[in-house]
């Protein structure tokens, strides 16, 4: 069970957060459970992917989707948010905007070389106590090293 933290508006008001949804793209190698974190554009810190709601899809369809296009993830979302984590989207013109992520496991079946933002960031396979230490957002580093995938992943 993960220990849920607060959250943070980063000094919005409460009708200012805005909610988006994030996969938790992960794989089973040789027994142990691997998270794939992505640079951002700007400031190339290690996240995971996410973006805005889409029209029509559910959130861990958007989770989905942002996955491909920012790491060329082919996979299978999981419809189960495990868990919401809060931070601060950088502006242009550096102002903030309070965002809450929801976050959705999307078990990765491949990686393209070719994919919409290929060009604009990196990607990397790590453990998940790796992936805490290189996410900044104490909430996600909980969320990361409480994630136990499906049994039947494992035994695969």
């Amino acid at each position: 069970m993960v220990t849920q933290l607060p959250i943070s508006l980063h000094g919005g008001a409460k009708g200012s957060a805005r909610t988006q949804f994030a996969g938790l793209c992960w794989r089973v190698r040789r027994g142990k459970v691997q998270i794939l974190l992505i640079t951002s554009r700007r400031r190339k810190r290690w996240i995971v992917p996410k973006g805005w709601p889409m029209e029509g899809k559910t959130p861990a369809e958007c989770a989905l989707t942002e996955a491909w296009e920012e790491a060329g993830v082919i996979g299978i979302a999981s419809d189960a948010c495990i868990g919401v984590y809060s931070y601060a989207r950088v502006r242009e013109g550096n102002d903030s905007l309070p965002c809450l992520a929801m976050l959705y496991p999307l078990q990765v079946k491949s990686l393209q070389n070719d994919f919409p933002e290929m060009r604009q960031r990196r990607r990397k396979w790590v453990s998940r106590k790796k992936a805490a230490r290189m996410v900044d957002h104490i909430e996600l580093k909980k969320l990361i090293l409480g994630f136990t995938p499906p049994v039947q992943a494992l035994a695969a």
